[in-house]
């Protein structure tokens, strides 16, 4: 099993330095509900392998500078499953403009066409072999101590996304599609304003 560390606020300096070491980061949000305006930020997740995770409690306060910059650190690549939902809330509720992003989800949908399933369940079924279990998706990420269940699930959203990102980045070259891949990637902070803004179907003839 992972070993993790939950520590409260903000990363400590010389956890933001080991962090910085890295070319390659997992990070993961927790929030209170889907919408910014109203919901709180409550945990980010963070690892460097497969192996450990740092969680890190997020205050009412919102203000964590040193995560701040290791975000915005343009030589770390910050793998995410469904990015445009979390740089959304590190933005809104942190003030923070994430780097160098890659997408898990926008991936396996322009890399994995045989599949209508993009879901981190699904990935990771498909490319570790473990069943991921969700049942902690849905709780109280708010309160101040966390359970052993909660815990496991959020280190379970990062340490994944290393073997999955190397296995969707060598499916895009493959079927030559990487460079579609970093065009929409490119996008997302133009659909984080747009998010911010509250528009909707903006490509869409008329809404659904």
């Amino acid at each position: 099993m992972a070993k993790s560390i939950v520590i409260q606020n903000d990363l400590s300096r010389e956890l933001k330095e080991q962090f910085s070491k890295s070319k390659v980061l997992g990070i993961d949000c927790e929030m209170m509900g889907l919408d910014p305006s109203r919901d709180r930020l409550c945990l980010v997740q963070i690892a460097a392998d497969s192996k450990s995770y740092v969680l890190v409690q997020i205050g009412k306060k919102e203000n964590a500078p040193i995560l701040k910059e290791l975000l915005e650190d343009e030589g770390i690549t910050k793998i995410f499953h469904f990015a445009r939902m979390d740089i959304l809330f590190l933005y809104c509720r942190l003030g923070i403009d994430v780097k160098n992003i890659y997408c898990t989800k926008i991936a396996s949908k322009i890399a994995r066409t045989y599949s209508s399933r993009h879901s981190l369940r699904e990935l990771v079924r498909e490319f570790t072999g473990n069943n991921l279990d969700k049942t902690c998706q849905s709780s109280d990420w708010g309160k101040e101590k966390l359970s052993s269940e909660q815990i496991h699930y959020a280190g379970n959203d990062v340490i994944y996304l290393f073997e999955i990102h190397k296995n969707l980045d060598m499916m895009l070259r493959r079927e030559n599609r990487n460079e579609l891949f970093e065009k929409v990637i490119n996008f997302l902070p133009v659909q984080r304003e747009l998010d911010c803004k509250g528009y909707e179907y903006i490509f869409e003839h008329a809404p659904p």
